[in-house]
């Protein structure tokens, strides 16, 4: 597959993962013409050349923080932090298990860089107990506020997310806005599944409850003004665990979701499954799953979503494993969700399909629409993620006000 007219990299598949970055550039992410370099350097090279391209850029970043960090300048840690999302950029493509050295190594330095930078305006990483899981927690006070009690923001990653990026995504916004914010990589994300191989669970209230247990032990976290916001996957784990924790007093869900079983038909579909087989999906036929996983290996950017990432994440290793695992990511008890809540549905994001069903059955249940025509439409509006921070902390300012 060719490149299409006006894109960076010359594989669509890297150009998709090359330029997730720009969604940063408004909070301290790679600008432009640093995309631009990297995709220089990647040429018509493979997943090895893309890792390596960004992580040299990571790499010069981090030189230039440790010189200014030597110097005791002010832009250290924005530097640590710029180079953090670099290398957070490199390993996609190598997602899958067995872990890759280049994954780890990858990730070890993205970790190091933004610890760097997060330790030069006070904040170190703690960890919370989980099983057999040690979860990462980086308790970040507002800009201006920092010794005040103040709302606090809990941030849920998704699929393949972590902490950097939710730092660029939407913590810094809203640490401008004047709320705490506490980042973490939960089962399935980031160390926990990187280093530690526990993969992905449904249950996300039981993940919350223990980072909210947390959360309370700081004197600058207001107990009755604690938000969980959740994008991509999150933006069903955010709503699961509002339905199991009373103490969330509003939840965000970019996009909003709460059946991802429902939407398996229609993925079935465009494998080529017709209408009954779609409809039994769990009770299939070896050959019929046979038939489908051949769709799958044959298409790329379907390989890495369900193969290396999906099998991988959710802990499984053969699509029926896969299908049933993914049925188990459902809230049934929509009416135990008594905290209001925002549900993105940008235009163009096939995620976001389920919302106005899934507003419907919400008690107070508020629907944000992002469009193509302001650049914000697509899969967490990554295009203009500023638009999307500013309306959805205007309604989450208006919402605690009430």
């Amino acid at each position: 597959m060719s490149a299409s007219p006006g894109a960076l990299f010359s594989d669509p598949f890297h150009e998709e993962f090359g330029t997730w970055m720009w969604g940063y550039t408004p909070s301290g992410g790679g600008d432009h013409g640093e995309v631009a370099a990297v995709a220089a350097a990647v040429g018509d090279g493979d997943d090895g050349a893309f890792f390596d391209a960004w992580v040299s850029a990571g790499d010069r970043l981090r030189s230039e923080a440790d010189a200014a960090a030597a110097r005791g300048r002010q832009s250290a840690s924005d530097l640590y932090l710029r180079a953090s999302a670099f290398y957070a950029s490199a390993y996609h493509p190598l997602f899958g298990d067995p872990v890759d050295p280049r994954l780890l190594e990858g990730f070890r330095r993205q970790i190091s860089a933004f610890d760097a930078g997060l330790a030069l305006r006070g904040v170190q990483p703690a960890s919370v107990a989980l099983g057999d899981a040690r979860i990462p927690v980086y308790l970040i006070p507002a800009v201006g506020h920092e010794d005040e009690v103040r709302p606090l923001l809990i941030l849920v990653n998704g699929y393949d997310a972590t902490v950097t990026d939710s730092y660029f995504a939407s913590a810094v916004a809203a640490l401008q806005r004047g709320y705490h914010c506490l980042l973490f990589d939960g089962p399935g994300q980031g160390a926990v599944l990187f280093e530690q191989g526990v993969p992905m669970r449904p249950d996300w209230e039981v993940v919350v409850s223990a980072v909210i247990d947390h959360a309370l032990t700081s004197p600058l976290v207001d107990p009755d003004r604690i938000v969980v916001s959740g994008w991509s996957l999150g933006g069903y784990l955010a709503p699961r665990a509002a339905s199991g924790d009373s103490r969330i007093a509003a939840c965000i869900a970019d996009p909003g979701q709460w059946d991802l079983g429902a939407g398996l038909a229609g993925f079935a579909r465009q494998l080529g499954a017709t209408e009954d087989e779609a409809a039994n999906l769990l009770t299939l036929d070896d050959s019929v799953l046979d038939r489908l996983m051949g769709v799958i290996e044959s298409n790329r950017k379907l390989r890495w979503s369900i193969i290396q990432r999906g099998f991988w994440v959710n802990g499984v290793s053969d699509l029926r494993s896969f299908l049933a695992k993914s049925a188990e990511y459902r809230i049934d008890d929509v009416d135990a969700i008594r905290c209001p809540v925002l549900l993105t549905q940008a235009e163009g994001d096939p995620i976001a399909a389920a919302v106005p069903a899934f507003a419907a059955a919400l008690h107070d249940a508020t629907v944000l629409e992002l469009t193509a025509a302001e650049g914000a439409g697509g899969h967490c509006s990554m295009r203009n993620r500023s638009l999307l921070n500013r309306r959805v902390l205007d309604w989450l300012d208006d919402t605690l006000a009430r």
